[in-house]
């Protein structure tokens, strides 16, 4: 239909950056999170060297077990909290402006064309909102399963049969996130899902809101993996090599997580009547 947009090596560079920001975050939080295991794990180990019947400073010794366990949930509760009040108010922020930036380099426009006006922190501030708040129910979640757990093994090496660690651990596996349908996730996994998709969804969004802000753009050419539907994953409506209009890529900034969808814009097409949604570029 139309010539497709050009490929420009500094917008893959902005897509690593991307990449290289996620990363550092998924880093970060996995680190933070392994706080919560290594101290479940010490913990367990103090708790069955106590030999059940024996009164004498037992009481004592396990007091102070369960005391540096729960300063180590303390300490995890407010590294965790900070790196999502960094990754809401300065990584997203990033993210948002590389996608910005991108649009631009991809309609060969000066990058000096965004800033950060009211319109873009209006709207960097409603995606960031949702996602800050997920993060922190995740956090809260864990810090409530790691008292759980605390619980559990205090009742356990009081009863006089002694503490069977492994059940325990296996019951309270610290080093997991819990999904709705109890289905188990290793941290880095769910770390990874979850920040990518937060990451790629405010990027394209960027991209979007500069499209219409500042190039006056109507359409968007969509580049994607060449099986992903526009909707999900399994949609027969493929999005790869595809125009958009805007409203609708605001709508599916991503078909699931760890999407690689990004939008490019077409202000070539602006004002054309004879341009369908989904229309190869």
């Amino acid at each position: 239909m139309t010539t497709p947009v050009r490929d420009d090596p500094r917008t893959r560079d902005d897509r690593q950056e991307l990449t290289a920001l996620i990363a550092a975050a998924v880093a970060q939080l996995t680190r933070t999170w392994a706080i919560l295991h290594t101290s479940q794990t010490t913990l367990l180990h103090q708790l069955e060297r106590i030999v059940p019947g024996r009164a004498v400073g037992q009481t004592r010794r396990i007091r102070e077990a369960l005391a540096q366990f729960n300063a180590a949930v303390g300490e995890y509760d407010r590294s965790a909290r900070a790196l999502a009040e960094r990754w809401a108010a300065q990584d997203l922020p990033i993210a948002y402006r590389d996608g910005a930036l991108r649009a631009l380099r991809a309609a060969q426009q000066d990058a000096s064309l965004f800033a950060w006006t009211a319109d873009h922190q209006a709207a960097i501030t409603a995606l960031t909102a949702p996602f800050w708040a997920d993060l922190i129910r995740r956090i809260t979640e864990a810090v409530r399963r790691a008292q759980a757990f605390a619980r559990a093994a205090q009742d356990a090496v009081r009863a006089t049969s002694g503490i069977d660690t492994a059940a325990i651990a296996a019951e309270h596996p610290l080093d997991t996130v819990i999904y709705a349908n109890q289905a188990r996730h290793p941290v880095h996994s769910w770390a990874q899902s979850a920040l990518a998709w937060q990451g790629v969804v405010v990027a394209n969004h960027g991209a979007i809101n500069t499209s219409r802000l500042e190039l006056g753009a109507e359409w968007m050419e969509v580049r994607d993996g060449p099986e992903c539907g526009w909707v999900n994953h399994p949609d027969t409506d493929h999005a790869d090599g595809t125009i958009r209009s805007l409203d609708e890529c605001a709508t599916y900034p991503s078909a699931h997580h760890g999407c690689i969808r990004e939008f490019y814009p077409r202000p070539d097409l602006t004002g054309r009547t004879d341009i369908r949604s989904g229309d190869p570029a």
